[in-house]
């Protein structure tokens, strides 16, 4: 696994995102604990959850407390793995998504995601989505003050423009660590996010990276056939999947580029952990433009 920056934290290059362990479908708890223990096996050290993962009509921290159950029962040390939560989001009983960015309920959410996760403070706090209902500097402000008493080691923001990068750099500073939007080969309106990351040094953590790809391209895997495509071309050519291949162009776009695919089987979370030794050569990554 190779390792990049994240504020005063190294990570493997390729982050795990746990959602799928506690949404609509998700497996059952012996399932995720081994998906979750297959993604540190495979050098993965960045988890990235948020307490509004849970099933329309479950309770809130459903993600976090799978997580934290998960890392207590692995049977390695997993004093270097970082865990970035979230805050600022709910469900509903329909399975919409609600946004609530006020201070006080920022701050309610944090200090109970510590709780959850059983840490003395949560390595990366990450506001999920701004609210339109409450001024951007009033969210992340709540986010500096609980960085501030220990509560939090570094910040992250999410489904950001530009703008607001720039708004939130001015009032948290240094502690402005990542920032987490869409990215994908299917959806890549974030362009202008992701430059200007790897202008600040930011970490930039794609959600939802493999939008758009097929589960497999390649003869004999089982999977459906898959549609031509220049990502499909380079894995029949490299005996890879497709993900393996749209993970590694993902990283090739930015040294600041830490991609969080979700999983739920341990053999997702293996074949995208391995994306991180997969070094594209200048015709493959011309082609996939």
């Amino acid at each position: 696994m190779q390792y990049r920056n994240l504020g005063p934290f190294q990570v493997g290059a390729i982050g795990y995102g746990a959602m799928p362990l506690s949404i609509e479908g998700h497996p059952d708890e012996t399932r995720a604990q081994v998906t979750v223990h297959a993604a540190l096996d495979a050098g993965i050290t960045l988890i990235d959850t948020a307490d509004s993962y849970y099933a329309p009509g479950g309770e809130p921290g459903h993600n976090e407390l799978l997580v934290a159950r998960a890392l207590a029962a692995y049977g390695g040390a997993t004093d270097h793995v970082l865990v970035a939560t979230k805050g600022g989001r709910g469900r509903t009983d329909d399975g919409g998504w609600t946004v609530q960015g006020d201070p006080g309920h920022l701050r309610r959410a944090a200090e109970a995601s510590l709780k959850r996760l059983g840490v003395e403070a949560i390595g990366l706090y990450q506001l999920h989505k701004p609210d339109p209902g409450v001024p951007f500097a009033e969210s992340v402000g709540a986010l500096r003050e609980l960085a501030e008493e220990g509560k939090v080691r570094a910040v992250g923001i999410s489904n950001v423009d530009t703008g607001q990068i720039g708004e939130a750099r001015r009032v948290l500073g240094d502690l402005l660590v990542s920032v987490q939007n869409r990215y994908s080969p299917a959806v890549r309106d974030s362009e202008p996010e992701l430059r200007l990351c790897a202008e600040l040094g930011l970490a930039f953590l794609p959600w939802s990276p493999l939008g758009g790809i097929s589960r497999s391209a390649l003869e004999g895997t089982g999977g459906a056939p898959a549609p031509d495509s220049a990502f499909h071309t380079v894995a029949r050519a490299r005996n890879v999947s497709p993900q393996q291949v749209v993970l590694a162009w993902l990283l090739s776009l930015s040294p600041t580029v830490v991609p969080i695919p979700g999983g739920s089987r341990p053999a997702s979370v293996r074949d995208s952990a391995a994306a991180a030794d997969l070094v594209l050569s200048g015709a493959e990554l011309a082609l996939l433009g």
